[in-house]
């Protein structure tokens, strides 16, 4: 159908999934209703040529992360289908949590007929106007003959620059109308607010090589926006010419080998005590793809609060909206650093030696051994951070989900992971997140181990998606750590409220989790005794089809280390400095 000709009479869904397979939209996460019915209708014919195919999702919030997790891992446009009223509105928080991330997704919505727009129709609600704050553009579609114009332009928008959500609300006649259909060509997009990315940085890289060759402790801080510019190996590359310790956000894991000598893990509330400190010291911070996000610099005004800032985003609006940089550079993470690293190898005399970072270098070995990130290893129970540091050796390159909460930063701190590997809700914290992404991350790459880490109250919040994985067989494997508590909640209220435990217990009421996961055809296994982790383990990973483990971890287990809110990052809870 999408070879089909030019100047030809169809109906605006046509236009629609014809537009979407000219953009190489090979699979659509989603879930019918009345005022997107002309759609699926449509869409029923384009599944039976097998040019599309439509990934039915239990619940809409379960489609949109399912979209994300499959854009995160692929770096391509994600797309989701939801009527109108309830099915768009339950898109909400799937749309902030892509925009939060920067995830280009594009996201078709029904709506009632233009005669009855504004009328309170039927499951009518102005989901354009509700999800503004949120999306990176939207549109209504009033006329059919505007659909290929505005998906080509949606796609565009999704991915330039910072990329992010766009909306497409579709009144159901607009879909049922017939017109006479002249497709967008790919590529033939003007738009005034998304011009072409035009840099302009060469004349900072006098200042900046100034800079780092002044500097006797830089460290490298990298985030998101280096993951999706697919600059993991110029960034190894640079940090290795000039000995530069590397330590990441939540958004920026997969980065590197965090085996590597240079990794410092993940910095800030629960980052590592050698990240941490290292953060506090440095004299230099080469900021990479990062928006200085309060869970990483804990009090603003002394972090880092002696160095000299070099900040790259590609956002503009990032540059100096928290922390005012020496050098500020517009500009794509991989292209930017990759011109710096040309600039430098051109020139007839750098002054820059590593051995003026050598003792810097020993500091940070030595903290590394005084405040280890620790596995408990007490007989006595069984502990989330060892489950998940045995998972991570047992698989190297799995592709990793996480929901919200003390497993996810378990999970940050223990998972050794691929760029593109580690798929978590990090900007808006979404509870419910991990098992539908799990779901795009498995369509994505369908011959991958992709794990799911949860909680138990995450896991409750969208485990209807138990079906949808059953339906499609997804072999994915679900490590729900199982702790009977909002983890996180738990631990906040034991901290800062007096221990006063108001509705965090989750005990109550909770599934039997092995009955629950046989109840959608999936394999149940539990895990109760640390002597049996690696023989559970090994029965998870080697099972084809679906698991779900329910690790019955304990109960009281914080996680740290800790940065309080409005305490610096050296200022930690909870680490224990090992004598040598």
């Amino acid at each position: 159908m999408c070879n089909s000709q030019s100047s030809k009479e169809v109906t605006g869904a046509f236009a629609l999934l014809d537009s979407l397979i000219r953009h190489k939209v090979t699979h659509i996460f989603g879930y019918p209703g009345g005022a997107i019915l002309p759609i699926y209708d449509e869409l029923f014919y384009w599944e039976k040529d097998l040019l599309i195919k439509h990934i039915l999702c239990r619940h809409e919030q379960g489609a949109i992360h399912a979209a994300d997790g499959y854009a995160r891992c692929t770096g391509n446009v994600g797309i989701c289908f939801a009527t109108s009223g309830p099915g768009a509105t339950n898109l909400v928080t799937g749309i902030a949590t892509a925009q939060m991330d920067s995830v280009p997704l594009v996201i078709i919505t029904g709506q009632v007929a233009r005669p009855f727009i504004g009328t309170d129709a039927f499951q009518e609600v102005d989901i354009f106007g509700i999800t503004l704050p949120i999306v990176k553009h939207s549109y209504v579609v009033r006329s059919p003959k505007d659909m290929g114009r505005i998906v080509a332009e949606s796609f565009y928008i999704a991915k330039h620059g910072r990329p992010g959500p766009v909306l497409i609300d579709i009144p159901k006649d607009v879909g049922s109308e017939k017109f006479i259909y002249n497709y967008m060509p790919i590529g033939d997009i003007y738009l005034r607010g998304c011009m072409p990315l035009k840099f302009s940085f060469n004349k900072h890289f006098a200042y900046m090589l100034h800079l780092l060759e002044e500097s006797s402790q830089p460290i490298l801080y990298v985030g998101g926006g280096s993951i999706i510019s697919n600059a993991s190996d110029i960034i190894n590359y640079f940090a290795c010419k000039f000995s530069i310790p590397i330590t990441t956000t939540l958004m920026g894991k997969g980065i590197l080998d965090e085996n590597d000598d240079l990794s410092l893990g993940m910095l800030g509330m629960h980052g590592t005590a050698y990240a941490n400190f290292a953060i506090s010291e440095c004299d230099l911070l080469i900021a990479l793809g990062v928006r200085f996000d309060d869970r990483v610099t804990g009090k603003l005004d002394e972090f880092a609060c002696n160095a000299q800032v070099i900040h790259i985003d590609i956002d503009a609006a990032e540059l100096g909206k928290n922390r005012i940089p020496q050098v500020a550079i517009v500009g794509d993470i991989k292209f930017v650093l990759s011109n710096f690293v040309d600039y430098i190898e051109k020139q007839e005399k750098v002054i820059f030696n590593i051995n003026q970072t050598r003792a810097w270098r020993e500091r940070i070995i030595l903290w590394k051994k005084q405040y280890p990130l620790l596995v408990p290893n007490s007989v006595d129970f069984l502990s989330a951070q060892e489950i998940l540091y045995c998972i991570s050796k047992i698989q190297p390159k799995a592709y990793f989900t996480t929901d919200v909460g003390q497993h996810q930063m378990w999970a940050a701190q223990f998972l050794n992971v691929l760029p593109r590997h580690w798929m978590s809700s990090s900007g808006l914290g979404t509870m419910g997140y991990g098992l539908p992404a799990a779901i795009g991350v498995q369509i994505a790459k369908v011959n991958s181990c992709v794990i799911c880490i949860s909680g138990d109250a995450s896991f409750q919040m969208n485990l209807q998606e138990l079906a949808t994985i059953s339906q499609y067989n997804l072999p994915i494997k679900i490590i729900l750590i199982n702790n009977k508590w909002q983890g996180m909640v738990r631990q906040w209220q034991q901290a800062f409220y007096g221990e006063r435990y108001s509705h965090s217990n989750m005990e109550k009421g909770s599934p039997d989790f092995l009955q629950l996961a046989k109840a959608f055809g999936i394999l149940g296994l539990e895990l109760d005794f640390r002597k049996d982790i690696e023989r559970v383990l090994d029965n998870v990973f080697s099972y084809k089809g679906p698991v779900l483990l329910n690790c019955k971890v304990k109960e009281e287990e914080n996680c740290y280390p800790m940065v309080a809110p409005g305490k610096s990052n050296d200022q930690m809870i909870g680490i224990v400095k090992q004598s040598f």
